[in-house]
């Protein structure tokens, strides 16, 4: 089916340069199978890889996953203790596999907030795959986009404050620029998992644009069928940014 559907969204040639996922639904799936939480965030890693390997056969440049949410440190304890040694585990199992691919990953998020083992992890996984040109890989890890536009409002301030920037300079590139994302494009398409319909928080500045798609599937059902069906769908949208065809 996979490969059918790959043929089929090749045909159509307008692929998406990046893809965002917000990875929703691995408590219900646990939940659905009288699991613990944390087993369905465990059972979500291999969606993680069908997502990376999807994109790779689809030619997408970019994949950005919402990982970990700064608001996800309310969650209990056990599940947040449980969440971060996921985090390794994956970067432990899959480094060496991302670097085999070309896969070059980058973290996003307040990394200040991390314990120094999930920050040694990151630097690891970042450090080995830099050489990475097929895919670049984002890990949105304690992230809020509310807080990365806040970081960039200071950082703008900051200079301004410091006579390195005039304020009349100040565009929306200026404020892109300073941003976690600057050396990504926008997404062309954004995902989410699960059947939510809300954006929760994520890459406000940066989906301005950005094709939404939402499907029922739960996170650890996901394959790269449903990425490819999502692509397809993506082609067969007429994306006008505001403006009217002629």
């Amino acid at each position: 089916m996979s490969n059918e559907l790959l043929v089929r969204l090749k045909a159509c040639g307008d692929f998406p340069r990046h893809v965002a996922i917000i990875m929703d639904g691995n408590g219900r799936w646990a939940r659905s199978r009288l699991l613990p939480r944390t087993l369905g965030h465990h059972a979500g890693m291999k969606s993680v890889r069908e997502a990376v390997e999807g994109c790779i056969e689809a030619g997408v440049e970019v994949l950005t996953l919402f990982a970990f949410s700064q608001e996800n440190w309310a969650r209990p304890a056990t599940e947040v203790s449980a969440l971060m040694n996921l985090l390794d585990e994956y970067i432990s199992k899959e480094t060496a596999n991302l670097r085999e691919s070309s896969v070059r990953v980058t973290v996003l998020g307040d990394r200040n907030s991390l314990n120094s083992r999930t920050l040694t992890a990151i630097e690891r996984v970042e450090q080995d795959t830099e050489g990475g040109t097929r895919l670049q890989l984002a890990l949105c890890i304690a992230y809020s986009a509310r807080e990365e536009l806040t970081c960039a409002a200071r950082r703008i301030a900051r200079e301004v404050e410091a006579g390195t920037l005039d304020p009349q300079n100040i565009d929306e590139q200026s404020i892109a620029e300073r941003l976690y994302t600057a050396a990504f494009p926008d997404p062309d398409l954004l995902i989410r998992t699960s059947g939510e319909q809300r954006i929760s928080n994520f890459l406000l500045w940066q989906l301005a644009y950005t094709e939404l798609y939402v499907t029922p599937v739960l996170w650890p059902d996901f394959s790269r069928t449903h990425l490819f069906e999502a692509i397809l769908d993506f082609q067969s949208r007429e994306r006008r940014f505001g403006r009217v065809t002629a």
